[in-house]
């Protein structure tokens, strides 16, 4: 990402934004001359949405790129993030971007990003020099947190079982200095995490949990859980072959919370934070866990296991309980958890389930504000009847094939009871086709999104109760 971004200082060649009206009514950008504008219309350039055209300079060298904005009177947020695959080798300047100019400088170095792990040739792409005014530190930051959520989602199974996304975690921990925890196979047990346990024991490679925090204890406690399943095969509830080319993405919400994490930390925010990974691989073995298995969660509820090919919510349910002992001040989990999201909502926009009115608000303006869309839906109690089984506490399953999202949502909202405000994304974490600034493959969703959200909140709602507190505790001046 580093290397997508150019010295301000640098020499750069222009990449002029500008309208179809614009053009066809014959208007021209700031320093080109009547002959690069002939050249340019007889290469046929008509400033449709994304189409670039391309200037001579002097001695037959590129001078100055046309970048189209159609007839959009907003255009996407992340249109230059189409850049990347546009324009040859070399330094650029965006000229006349009628966005945000900090998110169009997001979106160019996430539209960069390649994942190139497994190829022998690495090719070296356009770099974009910021404009004045942007904060290029907040810029990578973002970017590169970005980068390592999908690096990880990305990366297969073989390469990213538990012990590896458990390292990369660890990895992160260690670059900003938090503090960092990993309880490993039959030691999920001992200290507290049977559900984890249960659906990792059946593979080779041993599941794990992650605890990471970060920051003072006198800060704001925020809480980040992220579903971390490094392959599912649906286990005994096996998925048929086309179910299973994707699963390697099934650790997408450990990914989405650890780029949040990264963001946060990296920012210094005055927040305690606290990171839990649980990490296991769904697996068919001797000693998988079956249908019709009675567990018993950390929270003290049983859960009879309707398809073992709802892991997901049981490895979330035991972190997000211990989660919630400290009573955090806010606790948002990511996680690849139903099919029944993308029928509701396609693979671009993840619902979100909260109780709180004022947190889902300011989700919904945090996504809107970074271009990392969210939808909410409802946690609809009558539907939590459907979690009812005969002879346990709950199915980890409802007993119909309808609101699947929903009960999912359903089923972990029983494990949340002390958090002052919680939120539940159901993500992809997948880009199928390619868009501006966000390649096909991994897609930490949401991640963005929970940095801003925090990142506000710091800057004004805790700053203002921690500001009134500080005046509680100030002794009062003598009379």
């Amino acid at each position: 990402m580093r290397n997508s971004l150019a010295p301000a200082a640098e020499h750069a060649i222009s990449v002029f934004c500008l309208g179809r009206r614009q053009w066809e009514e014959g208007g021209a950008p700031r320093g080109l001359d009547r002959a690069a504008v002939a050249f340019l219309r007889a290469q046929g350039f008509d400033a449709g949405l994304g189409k670039v055209g391309f200037a001579p300079g002097a001695n037959g060298s590129l001078g100055a790129a046309l970048f189209g904005l159609g007839a959009e009177a907003e255009p996407d947020p992340f249109l230059p993030g189409k850049l990347p695959g546009l324009l040859p080798p070399g330094c650029y300047r965006l000229e006349d971007w009628p966005g945000d100019q900090q998110l169009a400088v997001i979106a160019f170095l996430l539209g960069a990003y390649r994942f190139d792990r497994y190829r022998a040739r690495r090719d070296a792409g356009p770099r974009l020099a910021p404009p004045p005014g942007v904060d290029r530190a907040g810029v990578l930051r973002i970017a590169e947190s970005v980068a390592l959520g999908r690096d990880l989602i990305n990366t297969p199974a073989n390469d990213m079982g538990p012990k590896e996304l458990a390292a990369a975690a660890l990895a992160v921990a260690k670059q900003y200095r938090a503090t960092a925890k990993v309880v490993v196979g039959d030691d999920l047990l001992k200290d507290g995490f049977p559900l984890a346990h249960a659906v990792g024991r059946g593979s080779s490679r041993a599941p794990r949990l992650v605890d990471i925090r970060f920051g003072a204890a006198s800060h704001p406690k925020v809480t980040l859980v992220g579903k971390g399943v490094v392959f599912d095969t649906g286990g005994l509830d096996i998925k048929p072959p086309a179910g299973m080319l994707l699963m390697k993405k099934d650790m997408g919400g450990a990914a989405a919370a650890l780029a949040a994490a990264r963001m946060i930390m990296d920012a210094k925010l005055p927040v305690r934070l606290r990171v839990l990974l649980p990490i296991v691989e769904n697996a068919v073995g001797g000693d998988s866990f079956r249908p019709g298995d009675i567990l018993k969660s950390r929270k003290g509820l049983t859960v009879e296991i309707g398809n073992t090919d709802a892991e997901g919510r049981l490895i979330l349910a035991d972190a997000l309980a211990a989660a919630d002992e400290e009573s955090p001040d806010l606790l948002i989990d990511f996680a690849t958890l139903t099919g029944a999201a993308r029928v509701a909502l396609g693979p671009d926009l993840p619902p979100f389930y909260t109780r709180s009115e004022e947190l889902a608000a300011a989700i919904a303006r945090a996504g809107e504000r970074v271009n990392d869309p969210v939808w909410r839906l409802p946690l609809w109690r009558p539907y939590a009847a459907m979690l009812d089984s005969k002879i346990a506490d709950t199915n980890n399953v409802s007993s119909g094939a309808f609101a699947g999202s929903i009960t999912a949502a359903l089923f972990l909202s029983r494990f949340v009871e002390k958090a002052r405000e919680w939120a539940h994304f159901d993500i992809f974490g997948w880009t199928p086709v390619a868009r501006s600034g966000r390649p096909e493959g991994g897609e930490p969703q949401a991640a963005r999104l929970v940095h801003a959200l925090i990142e506000q909140r710091c800057a004004h709602e805790w700053a203002r109760s921690s500001s009134a507190e500080k005046s509680l505790r100030r002794p009062r001046a003598r009379q």
